[in-house]
């Protein structure tokens, strides 16, 4: 029997991205008159412009964080994460995966990007579907690009919220399988691995010449690259066949082998 009664499912945070509209909408007419120059600028202008929007609302902007603080403004129980650049494009380094000083009370992040490259303009995002990458160097950190395809997380296989909350350890097997799937032939993913029988694979700080080894060295490596590198024995005509070597002997003892080709020819 029909009621006359509409059920209406409500967007949660649909109120915070009304406000995203406004503070984008703002923010791009003012970089239109005269582009922002700096990442803090950009940053100390957003803060100002949410505060002028939220006035009224019992929430305050805290304009002296904590540095390190992720998401960089927290407005109740949603956060903000600004990104700048001087360049045209939507992409940019972002934070570490550690997320080490999350804001506690923050449930839903977005993402404000000021682009002030081409015409300038300033646009949001769902924080989680805006991750696109990961990249290492002494600290993993995620890239995000706005009007993504496909996130990280799709691509990991796991949700954001789920992610988040994993240990480092975990994060890192998740981190490891879209880093082998990225893989390109003769690549090797040495500074990511995680074998049972070596867990904390590191290298030498000096890098040594495989010619100045002594001889027992050199005949325990180059048996041990033969064994782990079946493409020495392919056709002669075969341009890669001791790339492998040469980049086993430098990822995993920090060797320098420049003639490769002689080992084992």
């Amino acid at each position: 029997m029909k009621t006359g009664i509409q059920i209406v499912e409500i967007e949660p945070y649909s109120g915070s991205q009304k406000i995203l509209n406004k503070v984008c909408e703002k923010l791009t007419a003012e970089a239109r008159q005269k582009s922002f120059q700096t990442s803090k600028e950009f940053e100390d202008r957003v803060r100002e412009v949410v505060q002028e929007i939220m006035n009224g609302s019992g929430i305050a902007i805290d304009f002296d964080p904590h540095p390190q603080a992720f998401p960089d403004i927290a407005v109740g129980s949603f956060g903000i994460e600004v990104k700048f650049t001087t360049n045209d494009t939507w992409r940019s380094v972002a934070n570490s995966v550690l997320e080490t000083n999350r804001i506690a009370d923050v449930k839903k992040i977005y993402l404000v990007f000021g682009k002030m490259g081409g015409r300038p303009e300033v646009k949001w995002g769902e924080y989680d579907k805006c991750v696109i990458h990961v990249r290492t160097s002494h600290v993993p950190r995620f890239e995000v690009e706005l009007s993504a395809e496909h996130s990280l997380f799709e691509k990991m296989g796991v949700p954001y919220d789920e992610f988040r909350n994993l240990s480092m350890e975990e994060k890192m097997r998740h981190i490891r399988m879209y880093a082998r799937g990225r893989l390109k032939p003769g690549e090797r993913m040495w500074w990511l691995e995680d074998t049972p029988d070596d867990p904390g694979h590191t290298l030498p700080i000096q890098a040594r010449l495989y010619t100045k080894l002594s001889t027992e060295e050199k005949t325990k490596l180059r048996a041990e690259a033969a064994l782990l590198c079946p493409k020495i024995v392919q056709s002669g005509r075969s341009r890669d066949k001791y790339d492998d070597v040469v980049l086993y002997l430098l990822t995993y003892h920090g060797i320098l082998c420049h003639q490769g080709r002689d080992l084992f020819s």
